[in-house]
């Protein structure tokens, strides 16, 4: 198992160690520092795929670099070729085996699938995507090839972005990559240390918690999706829409902090999405660095919306297939991003202005789409077929109640409503005027979740042991 944010060796082994070294290192050899940093987080549990990841920072460094020296008649072709090839790697280890078996199930033809084994090169879906928009900014003379490869290689294998992102384009830190003094600074540090811990607690005091809603309805020992009722189906649908939001957020926001206790200021990646009153807006808030990519590297070079509306709404099917595929190998993920595609569609047609026009019922059409959505996105777990959890979501069943669900979790659903709101940004917000207040309230924060992290450390090492 790879390296995790929310990790006891991570917290109390490598973070303060990294930050020791790289706060001590001088400025000119800082980034070789942190390459070496981050490719031993890279190998935390082997170096089974350091080649690759080594063998793609050093031939797209060359690349770029030919393609910025090339003269016009090959200038098209060399970033055409650099695109192809990562997204073969990415296509080889991700989707071979997911589109062999799709073949085979059509044309029966008996292909065997490849040895590619279980686990995902770390981090691949991520620096594929930074590597390609790095390609195409160098080919649009967007940005200047990297010259030093140690900085290249810092700025793909960036260990605060390997896990979960976000998607960085290389444009956003390379002046911060070439920045020799005064990168870390006091400022930074506290920003850094403050979203860190904060991105903490949505994971593991929230996300976590919550999420066991779900896991005790369709994990291994639960009671099963076939047994529970109607109204406990939508509870759970709910606590794994609220422990999605929290996992993806907290993590992006853990990784930001990291960055900015290393010296860089990166983009926001999830923005109180559940706020939205549209699903147009819910996009905008949502995972905004992977949406700005697939508008940027797909939508606006097919053309956007600047050759009709008809090529507009084909350019957004390519685009709503891409990340539906994106997020994994997998039919259901197809449906939820084509899904999208459908409401997105409806909204650009006629719907968005009667949303702009309302007040609660677009929230309330927001919510509902999105929770909706995520039941589409969890149906390749086991335990929860599309089928089976459409029919107990639509069509009204008896089965397991609430009301021990809600007497369990209730408090913490609530809490996950509250801090999906608008209303802990404001708070902190206030609590901040204090200093006194502050510190109080951010160690309370960094102590329960320490306590967090080493309660689910200890619960796992005893599970381990029957």
């Amino acid at each position: 198992m790879y390296m995790v944010f929310n990790s006891v060796v991570f917290l109390f082994c490598f973070l303060p160690l990294a930050l020791l070294l790289y706060y001590l290192a001088p400025g000119r050899i800082k980034n070789g520092v942190l390459l070496a940093e981050s490719l031993l987080f890279y190998c935390w549990t082997g170096t089974e795929f350091l080649p690759l990841i080594v063998a793609l920072i050093l031939f797209n460094y060359l690349w770029a670099m030919f393609t910025s020296a090339a003269k016009n008649r090959l200038h098209g072709l060399l970033p055409l070729v650099a695109v192809l090839l990562n997204l073969g790697v990415l296509v080889y280890f991700k989707y071979a085996n997911f589109l062999i078996e799709t073949v085979d199930k059509i044309a029966n033809a008996g292909i065997p699938a490849l040895e590619i084994g279980d686990v995902l090169p770390l981090g691949i879906s991520y620096y594929i995507f930074k590597i390609i928009s790095y390609e195409v900014d160098v080919y649009t003379g967007k940005v200047a090839a990297e010259k030093n490869p140690i900085t290249f290689a810092c700025y793909v294998v960036f260990f605060p972005q390997l896990i979960v992102g976000p998607i960085v384009k290389y444009s956003e830190m390379a002046a911060q990559l070439h920045t020799t003094r005064d990168r870390c600074t006091l400022q930074r540090l506290e920003n850094g240390i403050e979203m860190f811990v904060f991105g903490l607690a949505k994971k593991v005091i929230l996300a976590d918690s919550i999420g066991a809603l779900w896991t005790d309805i369709i994990g291994n020992g639960g009671v099963g999706l076939a047994q529970v009722s109607t109204p406990l189906a939508w509870l759970g649908i709910l606590a794994y829409s609220l422990q999605l939001y929290f996992d993806f957020a907290g993590y992006s926001e853990m990784s930001n902090g990291l960055a900015a206790m290393l010296g860089f200021d990166c983009p926001i990646n999830f923005n109180l999405p559940y706020i939205s009153g549209s699903i147009t807006e819910f996009w905008r808030r949502w995972h905004i660095t992977l949406s700005s990519w697939f508008r940027d590297y797909i939508y606006i070079p097919l053309g956007g919306n600047r050759k009709g509306k008809a090529r507009q709404l084909f350019n957004m099917f390519l685009v709503w297939a891409a990340t539906g595929i994106w997020h994994g190998a997998s039919w259901n993920f197809i449906c939820w991003g084509l899904y999208y595609f459908v409401l997105l569609t409806l909204e650009k047609l006629f719907l968005l202005k009667y949303l702009k026009k309302g007040k609660v019922w677009p929230h309330l059409y927001t919510l509902f789409f999105v929770v909706l959505g995520w039941g589409i996105f969890t149906a390749n777990q086991p335990g929860a077929p599309l089928g089976l959890l459409m029919q107990k979501l639509f069509i009204p069943q008896g089965g397991i109640s609430p009301v021990y669900y809600l007497r369990n979790y209730g408090v913490l659903l609530v809490l996950g409503c509250l801090c999906s709101s608008a209303l802990p940004r404001l708070v902190w917000q206030k609590v901040s005027r204090c200093v006194p207040l502050k510190v109080l309230v951010f160690v309370i924060v960094l102590l329960l979740c320490l306590a967090y992290v080493v309660a689910a450390t200890n619960a796992t090492a005893l599970y381990a042991n029957f």
